[in-house]
């Protein structure tokens, strides 16, 4: 989905529910949603002075807290930072594979997971009402740069 389209589709979804998506909310959004992957609050601090000269931490802070209310970004717990979510609007568990390398993030959908959480937590006596995990590992690309660079510094004896 585009950047315009989900905007669009952001700023619907807030008429829809009598809430208000302010411009600086937008502005924050827009800035997650063409980043493509994560970003701490005074990093988007920073990209947002580039429009809003008078933006302050608690400016964006509210944003967020706005966002993630409404489920256009989540929260990375581990790296404390900010993603946008392309699917808003339906209550979905959450799944995040981190690259320690490079920091690109992906959203996942794991099967059976959700289920698996689920009925271990019944098993238990809890009811989970919200999940996100994330794992932190490689992504393909840093990966096969891991793989050239060792390869490269190998030899024989």
């Amino acid at each position: 989905m585009n950047k315009a389209t989900l905007i669009h589709k952001a700023r619907a979804y807030c008429e829809q529910r009598g809430a208000r998506f302010t411009p600086l909310r937008e502005k924050v959004y827009e800035i997650l949603v063409a980043k493509h992957g994560p970003m701490g609050a005074y990093d988007l601090l920073d990209a947002l002075k580039e429009t809003e000269s008078g933006a302050k931490p608690a400016t964006v802070y509210r944003a967020l807290d706005f966002l993630l209310d409404f489920g256009f970004i989540h929260r990375l717990e581990s790296t404390n930072a900010f993603v946008a979510c392309y699917h808003f609007g339906c209550n979905h568990p959450v799944q995040f594979l981190i690259c320690d390398s490079c920091g690109d993030v992906a959203e996942i959908q794991s099967e059976g997971l959700k289920e698996t959480l689920d009925s271990q937590a019944e098993a238990n006596g809890f009811k989970v009402s919200k999940q996100t995990i994330e794992a932190h590992g490689l992504c393909a690309d840093c990966q096969q740069t891991e793989n050239t660079v060792a390869k490269e510094h190998s030899h024989e004896c």
